[in-house]
């Protein structure tokens, strides 16, 4: 499709819209309860939060580290995920200038690395808690599974509770990068944009090419050689194909279920 036409399709700028208010319940969601002491909290809300969004909204990425994995997978054009990861983040500043207009201590509105581990240690954590995410979403997106939003949930949930001690257990930049902002904090941030980027495209490009039913070499072949993977998948339902009625054509890219 060409850049003018998905720019006025009425179906791209609901997916951008999607993008914003998911980040925006998402990051307001975990914020919210990161005034309680200790990981728990915000561990279970963001898991609750991701799995109902992600039966509730049509399955937006909410996470630009997703979003990133889904364009390295020839699954969303640069235009669609460029606009994505924008409305991601803004969402995601609007749910943190919220959270810190509320709260009366912003302390535990930062992601910071814990003083138990290093950047490296915590770079390590956000990585290996992204990569089991990014995994789940889409191996629920290639099986179409009733429970989806409770398989993404419990990842989020896992994920932030095994990261929590070393780096708060972000797995998505959008969530560091609004608090980031609002309090002018950003010691350590390119930990959470590295971290989560780097463990969700390997997840993402693990999956499709090599542990999902329909990988296979001509899938790979064209990714890296940027052509578009649709053309040449095999029937069976995959992350690219949402959840809803018949594939999309082949020219129209398409996109993945994911919290």
């Amino acid at each position: 499709m060409a850049i003018g036409e998905e720019l006025r399709s009425g179906r791209f700028w609901r997916g951008v819209l999607a993008e914003l208010a998911a980040t925006l319940i998402f990051v307001g969601v975990v914020l919210g309860a990161s005034a309680a002491p200790g990981p728990l909290a915000p561990a279970l809300a963001g898991g609750l939060a991701a799995g109902g969004l992600a039966c509730s909204l049509g399955g937006p990425q909410a996470n630009p580290a997703l979003t990133l994995a889904l364009l390295c997978a020839r699954k969303l054009s640069a235009l669609r995920g460029a606009a994505g990861v924008l409305a991601q983040c803004a969402g995601a500043t609007l749910a943190s200038a919220a959270a810190r207009a509320a709260l009366q201590d912003d302390s535990g509105l930062v992601t910071r690395v814990s003083a138990v581990g290093t950047a490296g240690t915590a770079l390590a954590w956000e990585t290996f808690a992204t990569f089991q995410l990014a995994l789940a979403a889409f191996a629920t997106a290639e099986h179409a599974a009733p429970q989806a939003g409770l398989a993404l949930g419990s990842a989020v949930a896992a994920g932030a509770l095994a990261a929590g001690p070393f780096s708060g257990g972000s797995m998505n930049p959008a969530r560091s990068l609004g608090p980031a902002i609002v309090t002018g904090v950003w010691d350590d941030h390119w930990v959470y944009w590295l971290g989560p980027v780097l463990g969700a495209v390997l997840a993402g490009l693990s999956y499709e090419f090599i542990l999902a039913p329909g990988a296979s070499r001509e899938k790979l072949g064209a990714c890296l050689a940027c052509r578009d993977v649709a053309l040449v998948e095999t029937p069976s339902l995959s992350p690219s194909s949402v959840a809803h009625g018949p594939p999309a054509p082949p020219t129209e890219q398409r996109e993945q279920r994911t919290p």
